[in-house]
């Protein structure tokens, strides 16, 4: 079997075994987060959660599938590694910088939440004055 058929086969294996724990991984532990975000909402929460999942998978199996072409020939073992470790800290970076993207947006809505639900007026209304003569007052009648 040509050596560049092995590679292709273990960097799908384990690019593939990667994308599903990472996005395993953030599914389960992003839950309270998503639910802080959102205000308490679990369902939205869940909903949400499960939305960013698919297009995890849908965007980093979509990068793997893509990046798989390999334009030298894997003559012997250490070329064969070396495309292997090229590709798969390739796609780990990927992995990485879609997960920080993620929390930089998700962290960004909650703290927008956060200052919506923590504003109050800086002094508490103290009673109502009624407004003094000024450019919008009637004009005094002349006599």
């Amino acid at each position: 079997m040509d050596l560049t058929v092995v590679a292709y086969v273990i960097y799908l294996l384990i690019s593939v075994a990667l994308t599903i724990w990472v996005a395993r991984t953030l599914s389960s532990n992003g839950k309270v987060f998503l639910a802080d975000v959102l205000h308490g909402n679990e369902k939205l929460a869940e909903a949400v959660n499960h939305l960013l999942v698919v297009g995890f998978y849908l965007v980093n199996l979509g990068f793997v599938t893509l990046y798989l072409k390999n334009s030298d020939e894997v003559a012997n073992a250490r070329e064969l590694f070396e495309a292997l470790s090229v590709k798969i800290g390739v796609v780990l970076l990927v992995l990485g910088v879609m997960h920080l993207g993620n929390v930089f947006v998700l962290n960004k809505i909650r703290r927008r939440g956060m200052m919506e639900r923590e504003q109050t007026p800086p002094v508490r209304p103290q009673g109502w004055t009624p407004p003094g003569p000024g450019p919008w007052a009637a004009p005094a009648p002349r006599a």
